[in-house]
């Protein structure tokens, strides 16, 4: 198939590509570059796509609906994986605007021209912030997520709202994907324990919000891109009458933060020093994915535990930056 991955220098969107490449199929990537962190990172990712003869770029910004008709014309894309994004729960807060353009805009720019162009399947992110200070726990699919507490939720919030209004009006099968804090190598330097393993490596401290107090289900790249593509090709267990579906991708067993900060402490074989802080605005204390509907559906079973994730990160981040 031919498949359109936007944010392909992203950290998921490489990842994901690798796979659909070496799976046979022909993958046209889709990224703007942008600086929101280390540029070179993400020309580093593209090079592990750039090898492959059935791999396609096109650097454009979501917001340039011109750039995107044309990529659509050109390619006949038969999935959609909409990945692009501007990331980040904390600089949604001082950046609206921002948000706004790429998440929003730009989400309606890609999902208007899958109908047009009649793709099979529109597949997109969306995330576990949506679920803002839910009180449920494990976080379900069928919760009410209605009161999101950062920009970044409310706009992925939005995202599956415009997506049900389109499976509704044009009978276009979209599948929301709500991550749970993705890690591994090629990862993002703004999430935590990227930016943890920096600091502790240099002997500088690291920042525990809530005073450590915090649990996420931390969900491994690979785990990760085995759901996106089991959701995208699909599963007889899965009923494809419905043509509006979400998805929790997480590991389903959250960790301490703590817990965490001592298996890399373990790994890097150094102590880190440690500043207790309270919460931060438009952060959540807990996240836990339910996953029974993604298990039900396609068999998903998260395969990779922190202790062995974060080794494999370890291992990738002592090498690409020579430590």
């Amino acid at each position: 198939m031919t498949i359109l991955v936007t944010g392909a220098a992203g950290f998921i969107g490489m990842h994901l590509s690798e796979k659909l490449l070496k799976e046979g199929h022909k993958v046209v990537g889709f990224d703007n570059l942008n600086d929101y962190y280390d540029v070179q990172l993400k020309n580093d990712r593209l090079e592990q796509l750039t090898r492959y003869d059935n791999f396609t770029f096109i650097k454009g910004n979501l917001e340039d609906n011109d750039a995107l008709t044309k990529l659509f014309e050109k390619f006949k894309i038969e999935i959609v994986v909409h990945l692009a994004a501007q990331a980040g729960v904390r600089h949604s807060i001082s950046n609206p605007s921002l948000y706004i353009q790429s998440n929003i805009v730009g989400f309606s720019n890609v999902i208007e021209l899958s109908k047009n162009h009649n793709v099979q399947h529109f597949l997109y992110a969306s995330s576990s912030s949506v679920y803002g200070m839910s009180k449920t726990i494990p976080f379900s699919t069928e919760d009410n997520v209605d009161h999101p507490i950062s920009m970044y939720a409310a706009t992925k919030k939005s995202n599956e709202l415009i997506a049900h209004t389109y499976s509704h009006l044009f009978n276009l099968k979209t599948t929301g994907l709500r991550f749970f804090t993705v890690y591994g190598p090629y990862g993002r330097p703004d999430m935590a324990y990227f930016s943890f393993t920096k600091r502790i490596i240099n002997g500088e401290s690291i920042k525990l919000f809530n005073n450590g107090d915090m649990m996420r289900d931390f969900t491994f790249i690979d785990d990760i891109v085995e759901g996106i593509y089991k959701v995208m090709i699909g599963s007889k267990k899965s009923n494809e009458k419905e043509i509006y579906k979400l998805y929790n991708i997480g590991n389903n067993k959250p960790v301490k933060l703590l817990s965490f900060v001592e298996t890399l402490e373990n790994l890097l074989g150094i102590k880190a020093y440690k500043e207790f802080l309270p919460m931060q605005r438009g952060d959540v204390k807990s996240t836990y994915a339910n996953i029974d509907n993604l298990k039900r559906d396609f068999s998903f079973e998260p395969k990779i535990n922190i202790e062995k994730g974060l080794k494999e990160f370890v291992t990738w981040y002592k090498d690409y930056y020579h430590r």
